[in-house]
């Protein structure tokens, strides 16, 4: 039997809730398909003379709603599947955020890791360059992604603005702030999946996070400041945290900002003092929420039935298998989606977007409470529907996100 691809899986989940809310033919064809596939095979002149020929992409989903918006991410398993999946799920992300952007998603079959610092810039500048036939401050907005960072996007804005002529600040987002990005947003996507935790909490355990217990798998830039917010501003228990060299348990608690310190300082959790499991244990721990922030299908059919925390928050992009999801919801944990949870980096990424339109920048109260403002309506929006449809959350904040994109289409009509 053929293994269901990314792409499959996310059309099934789509189609779950088309079929939910009645979505006619017409317009399920249109919202499942891509408006635009970019593959490009580009040459990049390596430190020692030689030449290497790079394969890069740029999908665009669907742009009825504004520009198009997602992540550029390097790694050496990049591949159309994988980018044409991204960018679908991009598009339901926006419209739940409730900002004014579609799916976009871009990448590098690389490891970023063999290269020097100057082909790494090559690298950069050279894509960048190969796909500005499809890109804009109004038609697309790169950001970054795996292995991409403030200072890849600096390169990418140089080579945009050196090839139109001018400085283009609204080119990408996730900038260094001296190039025009914006404060808030390191921590965004953390204090988003906190702000949402802490929702969820009130609606399907009864009361707030405070003194519930939370492990969280993944210590990377999302988890940690998770934890940290968590646990400084809403008085969770953080029990176990995890990265690649493993888990880290206290059932007394964690401190957040000792292992944020800590991991700041020695770049990994190695000798963290606190007892060792693995990330297999630390998902299968007895605790009230249970936050994956780290690889996509961590949750699947062989370790669902062991998953004891009443409450699943999705902070990493597709932690949860579909096979995994029918599981959870026979034994009545409830989940939050990714599309939802881990949509604070793109809302501050559009504040950022915004700002660097108008050259306006906000202050760091304003930017969090614009996205405090944000994930609450979204939580809102998807609890209502989920409520009227008598479904699960994931199916109807697809609805919600659904419903969004079909009535900008169905008001714009087709063109001619």
């Amino acid at each position: 039997m053929k293994k269901e691809g990314l792409f499959e899986g996310a059309l099934r989940q789509f189609n779950k809730a088309a079929d939910l809310m009645k979505l006619d033919d017409g317009m399920r064809e249109v919202l499942s398909t891509h408006k635009r596939e970019l593959t490009i095979h580009f040459p990049v002149k390596m430190d020692d003379g030689s030449v290497k020929v790079f394969t890069g992409y740029r999908f665009q989903h669907n742009i009825a709603r504004g520009p198009a918006k997602g992540g550029v991410r390097y790694h050496p398993n990049v591949n159309e599947d994988e980018i044409k999946t991204l960018s679908f799920l991009m598009t339901w992300k926006c419209a739940v955020a409730g900002i004014p952007y579609g799916g976009a998603k871009g990448g590098v079959k690389v490891d970023p890791a063999k290269l020097s610092e100057a082909e790494l810039e090559r690298l950069s500048r050279r894509y960048f360059s190969d796909i500005s036939i499809i890109i804009g401050p109004e038609e697309d907005i790169p950001a970054p992604d795996v292995n991409t960072s403030g200072k890849i996007m600096s390169w990418f804005l140089d080579t945009y603005s050196m090839n139109v002529g001018h400085s283009t600040l609204g080119i990408v987002t996730g900038k260094p702030l001296e190039l025009g990005g914006s404060l808030g947003r390191s921590e965004a996507t953390g204090r988003g999946v906190s702000i949402v935790s802490n929702e969820a909490s009130k609606y399907f355990l009864g009361s707030e996070i405070k003194g519930k217990t939370v492990a969280i798998q993944g210590f990377g830039n999302v988890g940690s400041y998770t934890a940290l917010i968590l646990a400084q501003e809403y008085g969770a228990k953080i029990v176990a945290i995890s990265d690649i060299t493993g888990g880290y348990y206290n059932p007394e608690g964690i401190n957040a900002k000792e292992a944020f310190d800590y991991v700041t300082a020695h770049k990994s959790l190695e000798g963290f003092n606190a007892q060792k499991i693995t990330n297999e244990e630390l998902l299968e721990l007895d605790v009230d929420v249970l936050i994956p922030a780290a690889l996509e299908r961590a949750i699947t059919e062989r370790n669902a039935n062991n998953i004891k925390a009443k409450l699943i928050i999705e902070a990493a992009n597709g932690p949860t298998s579909p096979e995994a999801d029918a599981i959870l919801r026979s034994k009545n944990i409830k989940v939050v989606p990714d599309i939802l949870t881990n949509a604070g980096g793109v809302t501050v990424s559009y504040f950022e977007w915004v700002q660097g339109l108008y050259s306006y920048f906000w202050d760091l109260d304003d930017v969090r409470k614009a996205l405090d403002r944000a994930m609450k309506n979204a939580f809102k929006d998807g609890v209502k529907i989920r409520e009227e449809f008598n479904t699960d959350m994931r199916t109807a904040l697809y609805i919600v996100a659904i419903n969004k994109v079909a009535t900008a289409t169905k008001l714009r009509g087709i063109f001619p």
